[in-house]
């Protein structure tokens, strides 16, 4: 067990996610973020599993099948989009949703800190979209979040951090419509 080792990893994680959030204004978002993590349920598993450059979460599924860690953290965080699940009157099955803006920033605040962290001096600005890509995710996510992720995922890794982040404050969390979204003008019939 390395007490010291994971509570330092979860606060500089923490940090970087809530440095993210203040610079595109979701202040009580970063300042609440993953506080879940420091609850005995996570915490303690957290320690046991400790690794250093992975989830500890990853390492509990390993050995046990399961992470009671992550279900624990998903159930209670909505950055996630596990979270974004729910029951389909139509089919049955549980089934995703798309994710409102507020949350769909703190997640990718999320994957970049993620990313940071467990990567080290390794990381770069594709480092979240490579993640992303090799993932099966993206297939059990909504589409549209899925779609939105890889666009903004993308533009980080293509144009970096500074431009990612002014796109996320001044269009995604104004409500601002996607670029698919955007309906072209048609030309003035001239007759």
């Amino acid at each position: 067990m390395h007490p010291w080792k994971h509570l330092k990893t979860i606060t500089r994680h923490k940090w970087l996610v809530m440095q993210g959030c203040f610079q595109v204004g979701l202040y009580w978002q970063g300042l609440t973020h993953d506080l879940s993590k420091y609850s005995p349920t996570e915490f303690g598993i957290g320690l046991h599993y400790f690794q250093g450059n992975r989830s500890p979460n990853a390492a509990e599924r390993d050995d046990k099948g399961y992470s009671e860690a992550w279900m624990h953290h998903k159930g209670r965080n909505r950055h996630h989009y596990e979270y974004w699940t729910d029951l389909s009157y139509r089919t049955k099955q549980y089934e995703p949703i798309p994710m409102p803006r507020k949350y769909f920033v703190e997640m990718i605040m999320d994957r970049r800190a993620a990313c940071i962290v467990y990567q080290g001096e390794n990381y770069r600005d594709d480092s979240a979209l490579a993640y992303f890509e090799k993932s099966r995710e993206k297939s059990l996510m909504h589409p549209e979040t899925s779609r939105q992720l890889r666009y903004v995922l993308t533009m980080l890794a293509e144009k970096g951090e500074k431009e990612t982040f002014r796109y996320l404050k001044q269009e995604v969390l104004t409500g601002a419509p996607w670029p698919w979204e955007k309906k072209t003008e048609e030309p003035e019939n001239k007759s």
